[in-house]
């Protein structure tokens, strides 16, 4: 599956609150206009070198490396492996969410009241 098919893919469920996405300048985001039309999103390109314009991504990729560090090839892993971790880094509160993970953010409900239903 091709970038752009993947990121449109997981994406839909979230259409709504989708408004930009910042890329890098790999050739992978080539089909970067028919993710922008089909998500109806901005997309914006970092200068190359300038890691400090892509920082969710960047902080996201450091957390990745807790669950699979470098040289381990995420593509021949378990699904439910990689599902698990990315379940755990958006059930991490976040200092820019107001302490609110990702997960409760996007429900606007807290997990513990969730859970405790």
């Amino acid at each position: 599956m091709t970038v752009g098919r993947a990121i449109k893919q997981m994406l839909k469920s979230y259409q709504a609150v989708s408004k930009t996405i910042i890329y890098n300048n790999g050739g992978e985001f080539a089909g970067h206009q028919s993710t922008a039309q089909k998500l109806g999103c901005n997309i914006y390109f970092a200068k190359p070198y300038h890691s400090w314009e892509r920082g969710l991504s960047e902080i996201t990729n450091g957390l990745l490396r807790r669950f699979f560090p470098k040289g381990i090839e995420i593509s021949k892993l378990p699904n439910r492996q990689v599902g698990d971790a990315v379940y755990r880094i958006n059930a991490r509160p976040r200092m820019m969410l107001n302490y609110w993970s990702p997960l409760e953010f996007l429900v606007s409900k807290r997990l513990s009241l969730m859970l405790a239903i």
